[in-house]
């Protein structure tokens, strides 16, 4: 049996071409390869000893030849195949050990292998035959099943040509990114995605799900200090409070953050003085709402903190920067169900995709672009210096709520949230009568241009002192006439921002 081994990484390459050495194997190896094989006490034969051909252009040229590729892609049920072989004198190659040069981590055109995915893919290829590994974490459990049965099932051969399959794709569609940089909207897109976590079930019973990941992320580094397993909601939610709750306290001035996000939409949100008190201030927004939902808080999580969470309704999720030990056995104490996540910062978001069947819609990410310093005063009245800052944190809150959105802010609090209306009219009047009385001398944020007063007029019945909202309708003029009629201030952001 013969073993061609060409790697990049080289992590326990030389335990495990000793395993197979020991069981009689053959071994081939290129270059580098096999010098850190002779350097650990193993001697391969070189590649260059079985080609005739001595390596050559810096190593771009070492492995692609006959008598590899021979080798490799030989049908051993084939008698025309074996005999090929026989007349050219090749020796067949029964396991491919290779990984790739390391474009991932250092792009750039000499570390596109050529080589290396070649013998990768031939090998997988010839699957039925040929046995491929291009991962050290494989290297155990195929050294333990040779141990055992002297050679690899159709499972195992399968299942490892699969991965070598993925891992030149996934190869491939990283140097098409590097290439594609700079362009928002490449002529094509190849997402590579590897699975996280297999869920219960998806958005519902009947629907599965699963967590994938394009890379490294914060969910990867999220610790789950207790409760049941993550659904795909739980994430969803989670994603959306923690993104949130972040962008809140960017604007808070040191100021502490909490979120409370219910089926994707924020029915609370609140800045104030200590944690604690910014999570009662957020649940005063819709306490109803908020039993069963995902509370983000931006910060530690210590006792006393949640001892006010515990007091509040049943969360299905707290998401925080970090808890204590005591945190954590309040918490879990009162139900063991809910889920306790520490998580650092979100990364940005990217590229958003959505699948439409056979299509697909492909958009960049929706950032908040106009700092408030660069928003327009439309109306004689100019907000206040606390009606300002309730104006950002609406204007927040508000773009990340479903569309048609208004927000109700005061004092640092999020008072009343119209989400996922088909009417704007509608939205404010579910805002308002979640505010009641909050509503008096409060603002409001709309995600998209009042088409006509009808909606602003609803928000200044109820007391709305100040609006802010992107503008760009054919009627503007007009709203902003009934915002001065009404004596209120008016601000324009100059970006919408709906959400579907």
């Amino acid at each position: 049996m013969r073993a061609l081994l060409s790697v990049h990484d080289k992590t326990g390459l030389a335990e495990f071409a000793r395993g197979l050495a020991a069981l009689g194997w053959e071994l081939v190896a290129s270059g580098n390869t096999a010098k850190a094989l002779e350097d650990a006490g193993v001697t391969p034969l070189q590649v260059s000893d079985v080609t005739g051909s001595p390596e050559m252009l810096g190593g771009r040229v070492k492995t692609l030849h006959p008598r590899i590729h021979g080798g490799i892609l030989a049908d051993r049920s084939v008698p025309a195949h074996l005999a090929d072989l026989a007349s050219q004198g090749i020796e067949p190659i029964d396991l491919v050990v290779s990984n790739l040069y390391p474009f991932l981590t250092e792009p750039s055109i000499e570390t596109i292998d050529v080589g290396g995915p070649a013998m990768v893919r031939a090998a997988a290829k010839n699957f039925a035959h040929v046995a491929v590994v291009t991962s050290p974490a494989d290297y155990d459990e195929v050294l333990a099943e040779l141990r055992g049965t002297g050679s690899l099932s159709d499972a195992t051969r399968r299942r490892l040509a699969r991965a070598a399959f993925a891992h030149t794709a996934a190869y491939d569609a990283a140097i098409v990114a590097w290439l594609d940089q700079g362009d928002p909207l490449p002529p094509t897109l190849h997402v590579t995605l590897a699975r996280a976590e297999v869920l219960r079930y998806g958005e519902n019973p009947h629907q599965q799900g699963a967590r994938y990941r394009a890379g490294p992320g914060w969910w990867d580094r999220v610790v789950q200090h207790g409760g049941t397993a993550l659904s795909y909601v739980n994430i969803f939610d989670a994603d959306a409070a923690w993104r949130l709750v972040h962008e809140l306290a960017g604007d808070a001035g040191g100021r502490a953050a909490a979120v409370i996000v219910k089926h994707a939409n924020p029915c609370g949100a609140a800045v104030a003085g200590d944690l604690g008190a910014a999570y009662a201030r957020a649940l005063e927004c819709d306490p109803v709402s908020a039993f069963g939902g995902v509370v983000a808080l931006e910060g530690e999580v210590t006792e006393e903190v949640a001892a006010v969470v515990a007091a509040g309704p049943q969360a299905d999720v707290i998401v925080a920067r970090s808890f204590t030990p005591e945190a954590v056995t309040r918490l879990t104490s009162r139900r063991k169900a809910t889920r306790l996540l520490s998580a650092p910062a979100p990364e940005e978001a990217g590229r958003q995709l959505r699948t439409l069947g056979a299509a697909a819609l492909v958009q960049g990410p929706d950032v908040l672009l106009a700092a408030p310093q660069h928003w327009e005063v439309a109306t004689t009245l100019k907000p206040s210096e606390i009606q300002w800052g309730d104006l950002v944190i609406a204007w927040r809150v508000c773009a990340r709520t479903t569309s048609n959105a208004i927000v109700i802010a005061s004092g640092g609090q999020a008072v009343g949230v119209g989400a996922g209306q088909q009417s704007r009219v509608v939205a404010a009047e579910l805002a308002v009568s979640k505010a009641g009385t909050r509503a008096q001398g409060a603002v409001a944020a709309s995600d998209a241009f009042f088409p006509f007063p009808d909606g602003l007029d609803v928000l200044t019945r109820a007391g709305v002192g100040a609006v802010v909202q992107p503008g760009g309708s054919v009627r503007d003029a007009e709203v902003i006439a009934a915002a001065e009629a009404a004596g209120i201030a008016m601000v324009l952001t100059g970006e919408r921002h709906f959400r579907h």
